[in-house]
């Protein structure tokens, strides 16, 4: 829950979950109770009559503490921790870790992270560790968890003029996909931007596309990027737009430029295929 990130617009996000569901929320110093709007843009439950905001409904009549009768499981050896909410999972030995919710996993012995939500795992052996991704997972009995699988995301930011910022992890500022230690990685990065305002050269309407792809590499816990990019198609005064795949630390990053005085929206479908080796690399 410490790495939650604070969306736009807001200056506190949630912080713990208590045993009885209650979520407490920071402003990155100081504990704070949220009132209706900052409970329910993270997707948390707010009871106007008593003022709290909760990630799930406390229940004395079952021998574990917390439940929620929205998620669905079918299968056996299945595991749902503290706080995870309106998830399916069909299948054996599947995990998901506390505070997830809206996750569905199809397979057998797949993990969703803690904090994680909105994800689509399914298959043998596949870790989700991404809000809005989809994973697959395709491993036999003995691989490691997360050995070999495929990992779908989505990077996005607007831009108003020439400067090179960071693109994000679902537009979150500050979000991106990490890849694990002693890993490697082929990535596949679709992006589109479309002008959507401003005064400068060209017209709203100005598009790009690129296909970027390479390899990125964790070894001892700091990355290596080696790729190219091709240009596919574009219309307008676009000459100086441009993406570009970037690491930093374990961070897998889009950098992006679009122009002086033109309002642009950028977003990256991006694939991971991924080797975890298990060894050092």
């Amino acid at each position: 829950m410490a790495t939650t990130p604070y969306l736009n617009g807001y200056t506190v996000k949630p912080l713990a979950v208590s045993s009885l569901g209650s979520v407490v929320f920071t402003d990155g110093t100081n504990n704070i109770i949220p009132n209706q709007q900052q409970c329910e843009a993270y997707g948390y439950t707010y009871n106007k009559t008593t003022g709290t905001c909760s990630a799930f409904t406390f229940n004395t009549n079952l021998g574990r503490n917390v439940i929620n009768e929205n998620n669905f499981i079918q299968g056996s050896g299945n595991v749902t921790e503290v706080g995870t909410n309106n998830t399916y999972v069909m299948g054996e030995k599947n995990i998901v870790r506390g505070l997830s919710r809206n996750n569905i996993i199809i397979g057998n012995n797949n993990e969703i992270s803690n904090g994680v939500n909105n994800t689509f795992v399914y298959g043998t052996l596949a870790q989700a560790t991404a809000d809005n991704s989809i994973v697959l997972g395709g491993n036999a009995p003995g691989d490691i968890l997360g050995e070999r699988q495929s990992i779908q995301v989505l990077y996005g930011i607007q831009t108003a003029d020439g400067s090179t910022v960071d693109s994000y992890l679902n537009n979150v500022e500050d979000s991106y996909f990490t890849i694990p230690n002693n890993t490697i990685c082929y990535f596949h990065a679709d992006t589109i931007a479309v002008r959507v305002a401003g005064s400068g050269e060209g017209a709203v309407g100005d598009f790009a596309s690129w296909v970027e792809r390479g390899v990125v590499v964790n070894a001892g816990e700091t990355l290596t990027v080696s790729r190219e990019r091709d240009t596919i198609k574009t219309s307008g005064s676009v000459s100086n737009w441009r993406p570009v795949a970037n690491v930093s630390g374990t961070n897998f990053r889009i950098t992006v430029r679009g122009d002086a005085d033109q309002t642009v929206e950028w977003c990256s479908n991006i694939t991971f295929t991924q080797i975890k080796t298990g060894v050092s690399l």
